[in-house]
């Protein structure tokens, strides 16, 4: 006999609370080892989102290396990425108070090594032969429309603070420097307006002379239409680097003057660049190469034979696989599966076992609570398939009345290039443990299924996304999996314009949830960062010559043909999607008469890092829902106020 209680679906009571869920988080990410010790950075909610560089030493024991108020994080590209660098236990960061880079030495107070000036920096590489760091510098200080992508070297040991000496300029970005082994060439990736590093990126190849200034160079792949991710120098001086000009990300050796593709596999073994200092990729010292590739949004890894080129997986508990960095016999990455969250994981080359070094949450949830992942493709337009993955309502100590079905909430990820993730995350799981099913969408434009599939959104942005997130939940509805009267969709950034535009597009949806998310395309193309300032060309169109399609996809001026509640969510220091696209939506929202409410959060930027916030907007995200559908909470959660209704 069950002991189960029976409750509407969206009542039950769960262990996983908000209280719960930000009391231990931790993000823990861009692992560097070095020698026998291994650093990395680690995001903590419960110190205000600030980002401390950690190091682990060869017995096991760990050690916070930046102090507070000190918060190792770069706003180059405003997106940032690894903010750090180790040479020879002497730590060099970027400080996000004030974007100057600091000199940490063992015992000592971190030192400024720039000046005061409104200069970024990030991708730092140390050059050995010259006693000097390279990396991207992002100059905000000249009376120019855009700030300035540079190349520039940082001599160490200076008597007076340096900004930096210019080695590369003149396109609109820069990334992943790297020196060869013997110092004498320098490798870089560039890009110009509109593409973005995953359309098209040039990988170029110079010469470093005696005094450290750059001989001659020369582009030796990528173009416009081909994304170059990871360059990178093996031991032996070789040049590698990822590759998608055969349709797929896949790994190439450029040698004597030609590009020669290491496998040919319908995979991905590379990400999106939205952050500096990502790997997917490293050599083992011993005739190989470690690897991540993806396939249908689970990752695997590998080891290719750079002799042979025969790729051989390496067998893992893990889905989600990424940030990958070998040394000294060791593979260290971020990993993660349906029942593990976001792990830190050292695995022992020799032996192929692994450990934890790091986990972002030491909770252990009974089983019993946690929903595990069904993949689904369905029909979408144009007679195309996409995918998700979707996550039914489980919550051991509950049932469902007869003949319910769950409510579901779909959920559009961000970028919009970008993609779902499978590992364990409590905030999926909190609404699935209240008997909320929940789909996570990779829509068309979404990663890991090839270029083609990318680049399904160029050009159809606000249609394709959205078709795709409404056409996976009618196949749910359809299978009897969920009610199709109560579907609701969340997304944050990109996911919150796509979630906008699918409550005003779509007769379908009967609530939502943009955080963070654009409501006018056209502002948005005029009052954002450089990085994604003509990101719209592709994904809409160039403007102002397609002016028209940027009201056509702007939920904003389309409040008439909406009909459903909305609640927004807001970081008031956001530079990429400001304040003033939730609080535009907010008011013509209210000023037609339907429900909708507004939370905005000081200090908080693009996506949220301080507990408190992340607490609240999980729990009046559920409140929301909760007098919108109809269903009783098992807890009290604080109210949030509701215009109109």
């Amino acid at each position: 006999m069950s002991n189960q209680t029976i409750a509407p679906f969206g009542s039950w009571k769960s262990p996983i609370t908000s209280d719960l869920i930000v009391a231990e988080m931790v993000t823990p990410g861009a692992v560097t080892p070095a020698g026998q010790d291994v650093y990395w950075v680690e995001l903590r909610p419960q110190e205000g989102g600030r980002q401390v560089v950690v190091r682990r030493g060869a017995g096991g024991e760990i050690h916070d290396l930046t102090p507070p108020p000190f918060n190792a994080r770069t706003r180059v590209h405003e997106y940032g990425g690894k903010p750090y660098l180790v040479v020879d236990e002497t730590l060099y960061f970027s400080n996000f108070a004030d974007q100057r880079l600091y000199l940490l030495a063992p015992g000592s107070p971190p030192l400024p090594l720039t000046p005061e000036a409104d200069l970024r920096y990030a991708d730092l590489q140390f050059d050995a032969r010259r006693n000097r760091l390279i990396c991207v510098r992002e100059d905000h200080t000249r009376a120019t429309p855009q700030a300035v992508n540079e190349l520039v070297s940082l001599a160490l040991g200076a008597p007076a603070l340096i900004p930096g000496e210019v080695l590369v300029s003149g396109h609109d970005f820069y990334a992943s420097p790297c020196l060869s082994p013997d110092g004498s060439r320098l490798a870089w990736l560039a890009w110009n307006h509109p593409n973005m590093p995953w359309d098209g990126t040039e990988l170029w190849l110079g010469e470093l002379l005696p005094d450290g200034t750059l001989g001659r160079k020369e582009m030796i792949a990528g173009g416009a239409d081909e994304s170059i991710f990871q360059p990178q120098w093996s031991p032996e001086g070789d040049l590698y680097f990822i590759s998608d000009r055969s349709g797929w990300w896949n790994p190439c050796l450029w040698q004597a003057g030609r590009v020669e593709p290491l496998v040919a596999l319908q995979a991905e073994f590379a990400e999106p660049q939205w952050l500096f200092g990502m790997s997917t990729y490293g050599f083992d010292g011993a005739g190989g190469m470690l690897c991540i590739y993806a396939q249908r949004g689970q990752s695997r890894l590998a080891r290719i034979d750079l002799a042979t080129k025969r790729l051989e997986e390496i067998a893992t508990p893990y889905s989600d696989i990424w940030g990958l960095r070998v040394g000294e016999g060791w593979a260290y990455f971020n990993a993660g599966s349906p029942t593990e969250p976001n792990s830190l994981v050292r695995l022992e080359l020799a032996s192929g076992k692994s450990e934890l070094l790091r986990r972002s949450t030491n909770l252990q949830i009974d089983p019993g609570y946690l929903s595990i992942p069904q993949e689904i493709e369905f029909p979408t337009e144009g007679r195309l398939t996409a995918y998700g993955f979707f996550y039914p309502p489980r919550n051991r100590d509950y049932a469902p009345p007869d003949s319910e079905l769950p409510p579901l909430l779909v959920m559009s990820h961000g970028g919009p290039t970008g993609t779902t993730s499978t590992m364990l995350d409590l905030e999926k799981q909190y609404w699935t443990s209240r008997g909320i099913a929940v789909l996570d969408v990779n829509y068309g434009g979404s990663t890991g299924y090839g270029r083609a599939y990318r680049q399904r959104l160029n050009g159809q942005w606000g249609v394709v996304d959205v078709d795709d997130c409404a056409n996976g939940a009618r196949y749910l509805a359809e299978r009897g999996l969920v009610d199709g009267e109560r579907l609701a969709i969340t997304g944050g950034s990109a996911g919150g314009y796509t979630t906008l535009c699918a409550l005003t597009f779509k007769d379908l949806f009967k609530a939502g949830a943009s955080h963070f998310g654009i409501g006018d395309l056209e502002t948005f193309a005029g009052d954002t960062h450089k990085f994604e300032s003509r990101y719209l060309d592709r994904l809409v169109g160039p403007y102002p010559e397609r002016r028209d399609l940027y009201y056509q996809r702007s939920a904003i001026n389309f409040t008439d043909r909406l009909n459903c509640p909305i609640i927004l969510f807001q970081g008031l220091e956001d530079r990429i999607v400001p304040p003033s696209q939730s609080q535009a939506m907010y008011e013509a929202v209210r000023s037609k008469g339907l429900p909708v409410a507004y939370l905005a959060f000081e200090g908080e930027q693009h996506g949220f890092r301080k507990a408190e916030n992340i607490k609240r907007s999980l729990d009046a995200e559920l409140y929301f829902y909760s007098r919108v559908f109809g269903f009783e909470l098992a807890e009290p959660v604080e109210p949030v106020p509701i215009d109109n209704l």
